[in-house]
């Protein structure tokens, strides 16, 4: 899952970002809301969090702008201002959940984790293909009863194989979900975390569960 963040406190960004990305989390940062309105038009992102103390443009202003242009991204703002009021203002701007400062990361993360589950119609928290299962929570992953240890790359890719199972998924599709905006689309990093997924997830096994589509990139699914 790839996403962006907006918010120029540096502390604040790090310390989300910090925390994003241990739980596997692909994550952009922009710390103005024009920045955050260009990234949010150029990259396809699963979730945007928002601050609403912006310089310039404020984060409500973007939040409209953004759902003017027809994005339908999950929005979770954050503020300093935490009155029934300032949160009825964000929801009424197009905000999907709304956040008070100062807060526990542990309850961002949650928040952060029920939009997407809310994005993609779904309650659980684990994922099964075949006899393959994945815990969004505890980022366990097992295979008919082994455990599978994986890095936390090899674990953002094997999620979004499973949650679009079935269907092709491409190499750009890939990149634009699991990597941020750093990623070198001219190296072949894709194809080396695929196979190092096929050693731990297919190799004993008498099914693969990850396909090759030639010339077009990846299906993941039951033989």
């Amino acid at each position: 899952m790839r996403i962006l963040l907006v918010e120029d406190e540096k502390r604040v960004a790090s310390f989300i970002v910090r925390g994003l990305k241990e739980e596997h989390y692909a994550v952009d940062t922009a710390d103005e809301a024009e920045k955050g309105l260009f990234m949010a038009g150029v990259n396809p992102y699963d979730l945007i969090i928002l601050d609403v103390m912006l310089p310039g443009m404020d984060g409500l202003t973007l939040c409209r702008e953004l759902r003017n242009k027809k994005q339908t991204v999950p929005i979770l703002m954050l503020t300093a201002r935490g009155s029934v009021k300032d949160k009825v203002q964000g929801l009424n701007a197009g905000a999907d959940d709304y956040l008070a400062k100062p807060f526990e990361f542990e309850e961002l993360l949650a928040r952060v984790k029920a939009l997407l589950r809310r994005n993609r119609f779904e309650k659980s928290t684990q994922i099964l293909v075949g006899d393959l299962r994945l815990d969004q929570i505890t980022h366990e992953v097992e295979r008919g009863g082994k455990r599978i240890e994986l890095t936390s790359k090899q674990y953002a890719l094997l999620e979004y194989l499973m949650i679009h199972a079935g269907t092709i998924v491409t190499r750009t599709m890939i990149s634009e979900h699991v990597w941020n905006e750093s990623f070198d689309t001219l190296t072949n990093v894709i194809d080396v975390y695929v196979n190092y997924l096929r050693n731990k997830i297919d190799k004993g096994f008498a099914k693969p569960l990850i396909h090759t589509v030639r010339g077009t990139g990846y299906v993941f699914k039951e033989s």
